[in-house]
């Protein structure tokens, strides 16, 4: 066999193709061409895109929440509402599903949810974030915590508590899931509330967890405190009071108010029924009225007062005019008007103390409809009340040229409109100051209110005379308060049932201020349809305006005006005669 060579191999020997060589150069300068051109269009003409993308995927903006001002009583020590921590209980639908039926049990027992609706909520597997439920108190979410379920998250958050329950929840309040307010003070002053949330963008893993900050942190704005005209002590015994006489009278509902005659604050504004503010179940139906100034309602006699001041006022009467009332029945415009008793010839006080519905319509006949309705108006009827609280009704008052003698005599007497209870103690500030009737307020003011003068400072202190008489032995006695004298007007109206006055339902009221030597509130109260123990104003609402008030001037500080009994003087000393 023939040997050759390393060098004179023919493999070595053969020359190579160059094409072969070109192509493979070619080949290769293309692929590093493709390679140059993806990375041009992914480093710099699809950047944005891409970047987009990514955002999408794993960055996140972080709502800062700002912590939601507390509302405070008028003193500023009781807090009426206020911000508590809480967890939001989220879950991975994928991760969720390696719990274990006692874990799921457990948790759904925490969470007072079937087990089977959070199997239902988890289902998508496709979805990486689901709330399971929102706003858990602490303590349920520590126990949650420690089940070390798969899958279950918690994320940080507050929600409102309200440490005084049903007494103050129509005032204050509630807000919803997101931490916004819906109701009451809540919703009315929302923004100062609430302030301005802030922000943080991260990076977060598929877990949730937070990997890095990817922009300056925009930290939160608190909201604002708030300090409210509402005084707790009066509150608490406005509700206690209301709640003794609607549970006395078996009434449907009931309602109160007490105002700062000097200032314009509101001091108690009370409905029943109530509802707990913390309980979300609780917050439905009827018990979310707030009746003091949504409700409205013929008021009856409480609006006699008004029409004799006018009366006086334009000098169509004067105190000595005397008026034949007869026997209690007086035939007017095709109509019977009738009082509740045979008064015979009254002067315009007694026409008050004794409530005189024929005195009234006498009264009536030499006003016009014109004068009535300027100065209804001036009063605030048939407007909505100024108090930025939301839910304000304006109430009824038609305009005066469509008024017939008919009706300017019943409304003389306070049936033909509707009103407030809000609205009615509004009004009775002018009787409790100079005749000028003060701007309301459910903040603490500091400085001086505003007025507007609706009487002369002479009538208004005439018609404190005769509401002092109506609410005296002569009249609706059981609204008198031991050590201070009174003033006031009890209004019995018939409510309006399909379209005609029922013979059964009735409202009761009684409006009036103290103390009269120099009045500090005015407090009107209404009873609802009282069941039992009678239904005028003076037999049912009266008591009522008389322990508020009696609670009210001694929590104030405010001095006896009138002599107390001997009897009362005899049980402070111990029950010793001589």
């Amino acid at each position: 066999m023939k040997r050759f060579g390393f060098h004179e191999s023919p493999v070595l020997a053969g020359r190579p193709a160059f094409w072969r060589a070109r192509l493979v150069v070619i080949v290769l300068m293309l692929g590093f061409a493709a390679l140059a051109a993806k990375a041009l269009n992914l480093q710099i003409l699809s950047n944005e895109f891409l970047q987009r993308q990514g955002e999408r995927r794993y960055e996140r903006t972080l709502v800062l929440p700002a912590s939601r001002g507390k509302i405070l009583d008028r003193s500023g020590s009781v807090v009426l509402a206020s911000s508590v921590p809480a967890k939001a209980i989220w879950a991975i639908p994928e991760d969720f599903h390696k719990a274990s039926e006692a874990q799921v049990a457990e948790l759904a027992r925490l969470l007072d949810i079937a087990p089977a609706e959070l199997r239902q909520r988890t289902q998508d597997e496709d979805k990486n974030f689901v709330y399971l439920q929102r706003q858990v108190a602490a303590d349920k979410a520590k126990a949650i915590h420690q089940l070390k379920i798969p899958g279950v998250q918690q994320l940080a958050e507050t929600r409102r508590f309200y440490p005084e329950g049903e007494v103050m929840a129509h005032i204050v309040g509630f807000t919803n899931i997101e931490d916004r307010g819906i109701e009451g003070i809540e919703l009315a002053f929302n923004d100062r509330l609430s302030g301005q949330p802030g922000s943080r963008r991260v990076i977060r893993d598929r877990l949730g967890r937070v990997v890095e900050d990817v922009q300056a942190v925009v930290p939160p704005v608190d909201g604002q405190n708030l300090q409210l005209s509402i005084d707790a002590g009066i509150q608490f015994d406005t509700y206690a009071a209301l709640k003794t006489a609607m549970k006395e009278h078996q009434a449907r509902a009931a309602a109160a108010i007490v105002l700062d005659a000097r200032s314009g604050e509101i001091l108690a504004m009370v409905n029943l029924p109530s509802y707990d503010p913390n309980d979300n179940s609780a917050r439905t139906g009827e018990a979310l009225r707030n009746r003091v100034v949504t409700d409205t309602f013929e008021p009856g006699s409480i609006m006699k007062p008004f029409t004799a001041a006018l009366a006086l006022d334009e000098g169509k009467i004067t105190t000595r005019t005397l008026f034949d009332t007869g026997n209690g029945r007086y035939s007017y415009q095709g109509a019977v008007i009738s009082d509740v008793s045979r008064n015979g010839v009254l002067d315009v006080g007694g026409i008050i103390q004794r409530s005189s519905n024929i005195g009234m319509t006498m009264i009536s006949e030499r006003l016009t409809s014109q004068s009535m309705w300027e100065k209804f108006s001036a009063l605030g009827f048939g407007r909505v009340p100024q108090t930025h609280f939301p839910g304000m009704a304006s109430g009824r008052l038609r305009p005066w040229q469509r008024w017939r003698p008919i009706e300017r005599a019943t409304m003389a007497y306070g049936y033909g409109l509707s009103v407030s209870l809000l609205q009615v103690a509004h009004a009775y500030t002018v009787f409790a100051r100079n005749g000028d009737m003060v701007s309301l307020s459910l903040l603490r003011r500091e400085g001086q209110p505003t007025s507007v003068q609706v009487y002369t400072p002479e009538i208004a202190q005439l018609m404190r005379g005769m509401l002092e008489a109506a609410a005296g032995p002569d009249g609706a006695k059981l609204a008198r308060v031991q050590g201070y004298r009174v003033a006031g007007k009890s209004g019995t109206a018939r409510k309006i049932v399909n379209g005609q006055y029922s013979k059964t339902k009735y409202r009761g009221s009684f409006v009036g201020l103290a103390p009269v030597s120099d009045p500090r509130i005015v407090v009107a109260v209404s009873i609802d349809e009282p069941g039992a123990g009678g239904y005028y104003g003076g037999r049912v609402a009266a008591p009522v305006f008389s322990d508020i008030v009696s609670s009210t001037l001694r929590r104030l500080g405010v001095r006896p005006d009138a002599p107390v009994d001997s009897l009362v003087a005899v049980a402070a000393q111990g029950g010793r005669t001589q």
